[in-house]
C-alpha cells in the first residue's frame, strides 16, 4: 500500500503536468466539488469526477488525480472549509473516501481512527462551510 506523501511535499508537486494545467484541473475539480457541497446533493465517485476533469485526462484509479485531491483538501482546510475531498467516494464497496484521505487527515491533525464517523463529521463540516 503506498503511503500519502507529507503535506509539505504533496503541495509543492504537479506530478509531471506544467503548473498551468495543473491549476487548471484542480480549479476544474474544486469547482464541481463545491457546487455538491451547496447544494447538500449525495457525494461523487472518484470516476465520476475524473470524467468531469478536461485539463487533464484522469482515471478514478491515478495516482496524480488522488494527489491532486489531497491538494484540494489541504487548501480548502487551510481557508477554513474543511477537507472538500469528503465528497469523493468510492462508488462500490464501502461508498467512502480512499485511504489517502484518512492518512491526510491524520496528518492535518485530525482524528480519523473511527473512519465511519470521521467521514461523517468532516461531510457536514464541508457542507456547512459552502452553504
Amino acid at each position: 500500500m503506498k503511503s500519502f506523501p507529507t503535506v509539505d511535499v504533496l503541495m509543492t508537486l504537479t506530478y509531471g503536468f506544467p503548473q498551468s494545467t495543473w491549476d487548471a484541473a484542480k480549479d476544474e475539480a474544486r469547482e464541481q466539488l463545491a457546487a455538491i457541497a451547496k447544494k447538500g446533493a449525495r457525494p461523487l465517485g472518484y470516476g465520476e469526477l475524473a470524467a468531469k476533469i478536461r485539463s487533464i485526462p484522469f482515471d478514478a484509479d491515478n495516482d496524480a488525480f488522488h494527489k491532486m485531491l489531497g491538494q484540494i483538501s489541504v487548501e480548502e482546510d487551510a481557508a477554513g472549509r474543511g477537507m472538500l475531498s469528503v465528497l469523493v467516494v468510492h462508488k462500490g464497496g464501502d461508498m467512502r473516501p480512499g485511504n489517502g484521505f484518512f492518512e491526510l487527515a491524520q496528518q492535518l491533525g485530525r482524528d480519523a481512527k473511527d473512519r465511519d464517523a470521521f467521514w461523517a463529521s468532516e461531510m457536514r463540516a464541508v457542507q456547512d462551510a459552502w452553504r
